[in-house]
């Protein structure tokens, strides 16, 4: 688990395909990797990896088809500038959000313009995970916890203090750039529960207006 607070910036040294996957190798900055081990978990742009090698600086992780295939890992080159957290302990404070680390879905950015001393930053999501997107709700943008402004259809914006944009590599974004997505985790579990008995019917996927209406929850 995570929090959405951005340690440092890295940079990928190297993608090592090995047998359809790919080892990653990423310059941790000033990430403290004295106390990290192998098997440790650490949040790539909001993707949780398993160290596998840590030296001098650095750590190797290994990226599987499925994650490449899921996330803008596979996009990465080397010098490109990640975001990167540790995994959360009992003491972590949590001023951001739980986060696991399990993306949900690859956003594009629309635009960023200035907003005072911040900016305003516009994500299209993907259709199927604007119904886990409220208004004032949280959400997880290449491994960072942000609170979203405003949502209409699959268009969310957010505001970028001075701080973060120059802490996490969201000041370099523009448009088109495409961005990891993790909703916020209790939105998930909540259309779960509401799903109740029919979370295992394979007809029923989603909570949808005719589902609520049906089971008594609309008039």
């Amino acid at each position: 688990m995570f929090t959405g607070i951005i340690h440092v910036i890295g940079e990928i040294e190297r993608l090592e395909p090995k047998g359809g996957d790919v080892r990653l190798s990423v310059r941790a900055g000033k990430l403290n990797l004295a106390d990290a081990s192998i098997g440790d978990s650490i949040a790539v742009n909001g993707v949780c990896l398993t160290a596998v090698a840590i030296d001098a600086g650095r750590f190797m992780a290994d990226v599987s088809r499925e994650t490449l295939s899921l996330t803008t890992l596979g996009g990465l080159g080397p010098g490109s500038r990640v975001n990167l957290e540790t995994a959360l302990t009992l003491s972590t404070p949590l001023g951001g959000h739980l986060v696991s680390g399990h993306v949900d879905g690859v956003g594009t950015v629309l635009e960023m313009t200035e907003d005072g001393r911040s900016w305003r930053l516009q994500i299209h999501a993907p259709g199927e995970l604007a119904r886990y997107i409220a208004h004032k709700g949280s959400i997880c943008v290449d491994g960072t916890s942000l609170t979203v402004n405003q949502i209409k259809g699959a268009v969310f914006d957010l505001n970028i203090v001075p701080h973060t944009l120059s802490e996490t590599i969201i000041g370099g974004y523009k448009s088109g750039t495409r961005v990891n997505l993790e909703v916020d985790l209790i939105a998930r579990y909540l259309e779960r529960l509401i799903l109740g008995e029919h979370a295992g019917d394979h007809e029923v996927s989603a909570i949808t207006e005719e589902f609520l209406r049906r089971h008594g929850y609309m008039g």
